[in-house]
């Protein structure tokens, strides 16, 4: 059976070529923090990219699906599509967290991070940036688990709401999920400047 005729046998394959590839270039063996890492970028580029489609292709065109009379509609996205992307989504924003988390634990810088680098002495610049990006993400992590999948379970009818009910959901979800792409812009850069130098 070919692998790549599933999602999951393409995840799985994608997988086990990055782990054969870490095993055999490593130079030192297996190293827990470049694991960590690895899956941190992994997971957020899962996350993100949901959260760039839903704010940049979904919720768009499901607007205007909505303004077309004479069109199909919207019920094929609503129906099908969002409730597997939101699945993605928001176990995405997890993993990302979590990886994110184990990442700092480990290299000791946990704290530091969300203290923003106060109280180090030489005042530490590398946990500043990182922090800023980790308290981004946490807002965004806060957002997707408190407000926008309970809002989306409303407007999808996973749980029974009314109109009025939904409408207030779909206002709720949309802005929260507005927000999470406006933080995921400079919280990528937080992230990408913490190692690799900020870009001005």
């Amino acid at each position: 059976m070919n692998p790549l005729n599933s999602v999951r046998g393409a995840i799985t394959t994608g997988v086990v070529i990055a782990l054969i590839l870490m095993i055999l270039i490593a130079p030192t063996g297996f190293q827990e923090l470049g694991l960590a890492r690895w899956l941190h970028i992994l997971s957020g580029v899962m996350w993100i990219g949901l959260l760039w489609y839903f704010n940049v292709v979904q919720i768009p065109a499901l607007g205007v699906a909505a303004a077309d009379k004479g069109g199909p509609g919207g019920a094929g996205i609503t129906k099908y599509v969002a409730p597997r992307a939101l699945f993605w989504f928001r176990w995405a924003a997890l993993a990302t967290w979590l990886t994110g988390a184990w990442y700092l634990l480990r290299a000791g810088n946990f704290v530091g991070a969300f203290t923003l680098g106060a109280g180090s002495e030489p005042y530490n610049y590398y946990q500043l940036i990182i922090g800023l990006g980790a308290w981004m993400g946490t807002i965004m992590l806060f957002n997707v688990w408190v407000l926008i999948w309970p809002n989306q379970k409303k407007v999808l009818g996973i749980v029974p709401a009314s109109d009025e009910e939904k409408a207030a959901a779909r206002k709720t979800a949309t802005l929260a999920s507005r927000i999470n792409f406006v933080l995921s812009i400079p919280m990528l850069l937080c992230m990408g400047s913490a190692t690799h130098g900020l870009p001005f």
